[in-house]
């Protein structure tokens, strides 16, 4: 295994080069004389070479010390550059941003509030991947996620920013020629549409607390919430999805919410950041706009 260089003992090296004093190079860095003359003695070792020629009145670099003095001190140059770098990325608002949404809830909702943080942060790129997919955003490298969902316990940093109701809805041609269920436990006989990432039967709450649990069999099912909207506008069957996607179709007819007091248990939108506290400012700024435009 090839063994690292003593970064430490080179930026010292290079400190009482350029200063040519042992007791300068130590106030310089703010290290005690004794450790900055074990460093270069540490690094001598490691080249097997001199590297300063020493009297009491006058140090000098040895021949062999010159480039490597003029290395060092680019080194050390370099490594600055890269520190300037670094602090300019966390306070200044510009950059990119990898940001994970829910598919439908990312085109209807977060894509219209994008547009107007990139107008006010113009020096700000996002990066918008849409799934609806549960997304590791730390092995992925995503700095955000938003995700409608109930949480498990997980090492990931979460926002609760808003509720996202959801209903159980069906097309009037369908209940007319299928009729309307007035309890849960009739779901089972009809035709269900399915939303497949979030598989399984049904739980539903009602009245008083009762439960109803109904296993989902019908002519459609799909990863895509709005992949099921036409199938429920031609009365094909009945679906459970978010207002967020059934909203403008409840509001003009087309679609009529039933058993309203069997919701689908509530759950909430998240914002979700990798662990760790530090972010650069552009992912503050844009944590901070999204939660002030979405938690409606």
């Amino acid at each position: 295994m090839t063994k690292l260089p003593d970064l430490e003992a080179w930026a010292i090296f290079a400190a009482v080069a350029e200063l040519r004093s042992f007791s300068g190079a130590a106030a310089a860095l703010g290290l005690g004389k004794s450790t900055v003359s074990k460093a270069v003695s540490r690094l001598e070792a490691q080249l097997g070479q001199s590297l300063f020629h020493r009297t009491s009145r006058r140090l000098a670099l040895t021949e062999a010390a010159r480039p490597l003095a003029e290395r060092a001190q680019r080194m050390v140059a370099e490594a600055r550059g890269a520190e300037e770098i670094a602090r300019d990325s966390a306070t200044t608002t510009a950059g990119r941003v990898r940001l994970a949404a829910p598919m439908s809830f990312g085109a209807l909702k977060v894509a219209p509030v994008l547009a107007a943080f990139l107008r006010a942060h113009p020096a700000v790129e996002v990066e918008l991947h849409f799934s609806d997919a549960r997304v590791d955003i730390v092995a992925e490298g995503y700095d955000l996620a938003l995700r409608i969902a109930d949480l498990e316990d997980s090492s990931l940093l979460a926002r609760r920013l808003c509720g996202i109701p959801g209903h159980i809805v069906a097309a009037p041609a369908y209940l007319a020629q299928h009729g309307r269920p007035v309890h849960a436990g009739e779901l089972g006989a009809h035709r269900l549409l399915g939303y497949t990432n979030r598989p399984g039967p049904w739980r539903l709450r009602g009245p008083g607390g009762a439960e109803v649990v109904v296993h989902a069999t019908g002519p459609l099912s799909a990863n895509s919430g709005d992949a099921l909207v036409p199938a429920l506008l031609a009365g094909l069957g009945i679906a459970r999805l978010p207002g967020f996607i059934i909203g403008p179709h409840l509001a003009s007819g087309a679609l009529e919410a039933i058993l309203p007091e069997w919701n689908p248990p509530p759950t909430a939108l998240h914002l979700l950041t990798p662990p760790g506290n530090l972010r650069p400012a552009r992912v503050e700024a844009l944590i901070a706009w999204l939660a002030r435009y979405l938690r409606d």
